[in-house]
């Protein structure tokens, strides 16, 4: 698979301990700039990479943001690890660390929350209905024992065939391009393009484009027939003041209703993009799926905006992974037979 066209350092101890005191330009009297058609610009390359954890650490309860004194901690832990890591990188060679290069956890200034969920007000997920699928597959080769489709987005329950593979891994779907979008380990950028009755989300992550249709309100919104299913699903949206609100629906059930948990058939998806300072969207989501979740829950993600473009992202085009890890338990396979005889 394809490294970060768009690279962000790992956070750093001086990150963090600038979180709190970074210069913040939102601010409550803030206009966003306006299109030729007058709705709010919110076109560029928006970065939504995070250290935050999705679900919040039981111990803050229903706190939503960090303490700058927990801040400091965490940025000195932080920095302890990094010179950890740097040490191991000495030790260890280039190979040895391939990955911890192209790693862009890091959130860019703001304040730094507990966690994304924000509703419930714990921070957690909400329990699963009886009879939901609460895991399907995991990360690497081994076989699970657990039958397709595989609905993951990076690992799987085999190496049989490529249908035993997480979506990603198929370049069917990103693993962080959603929707939602979920901050991961890298690739972590949309560009937003806008005209006067369409707006456009180009992820980096195996290039997908949604491109959705804008109606005035959200009475005009209507959607495709029951029986028309899309990995992505079906995107309608309007804009609600300065908030892009997008509406999604009809997904196929081929994919997760969230991380490694559900089926996404009955899943509707509402985000809401709304422009906060010159370089900062406000991303927030919400996930009402009632064959998965007790209660539908709401996760907010900062966008920061990036200086540069996104390049392509040739998942199958240089896709090695899948063919080497199938070329792999192959003579895996071989080996264990000639073992057996």
């Amino acid at each position: 698979m394809n490294k970060p066209t768009i690279a962000i350092q790992r956070l750093s101890a001086l990150a963090l301990g600038c979180a709190f005191s970074a210069i913040t330009f939102a601010a409550d009297d803030y206009q966003a700039p306006r299109t030729e058609w007058g709705q709010p610009d919110l076109q560029g390359v928006w970065n939504f990479s995070s250290n935050v954890p999705m679900q919040r650490p039981m111990r803050y309860g229903d706190r939503q943001f960090l303490t700058p004194e927990e801040v400091r901690a965490i940025a000195e832990e932080r920095a302890a690890r990094d010179a950890s890591s740097d040490a191991a990188l000495a030790i260890e060679g280039v190979d040895g660390s391939y990955n911890d290069f192209w790693i862009e956890n890091a959130g860019i200034g703001g304040t730094v929350r507990t966690s994304h969920i924000i509703y419930p007000t714990d921070g957690q997920l909400p329990a699963l209905v009886e009879g939901a699928i609460a895991t399907q597959g995991q990360y690497g080769g081994d076989t699970t024992g657990e039958s397709r489709p595989v609905r993951i987005a990076a690992g799987g329950i085999g190496t049989d065939g490529p249908e035993d593979r997480g979506l990603s891994e198929r370049c069917i779907v990103g693993f962080n391009s959603g929707p939602p979008f979920i901050p991961s380990l890298y690739n972590n950028n949309v560009q937003i393009f806008q005209s006067k009755d369409t707006a456009v989300l180009l992820t980096e992550m195996i290039h997908d484009a949604r491109v959705i249709p804008l109606v005035d309100s959200p009475n005009e919104i209507g959607s495709l027939d029951d029986n028309v299913r899309l990995w992505m699903g079906d995107s309608r949206g309007y804009f609600e003041g300065d908030t892009l609100v997008v509406e999604t629906r009809n997904f196929n059930g081929l994919s997760s209703s969230f991380g490694s948990t559900g089926t996404s058939k009955d899943k509707i998806l509402t985000e809401r993009f709304t422009r906060v300072g010159p370089y900062t969207v406000d991303y927030e989501f919400t996930i009402d799926d009632p064959s998965t979740y007790t209660d539908k829950f709401t996760a907010v993600v900062p966008m920061t905006k990036v200086a540069g473009l996104l390049y392509e992202y040739a998942c199958h085009e240089g896709n090695y992974g899948m063919v080497n890890i199938l070329r792999g338990a192959r003579v895996q396979d071989a080996m264990a037979a000639l073992e057996s005889q």
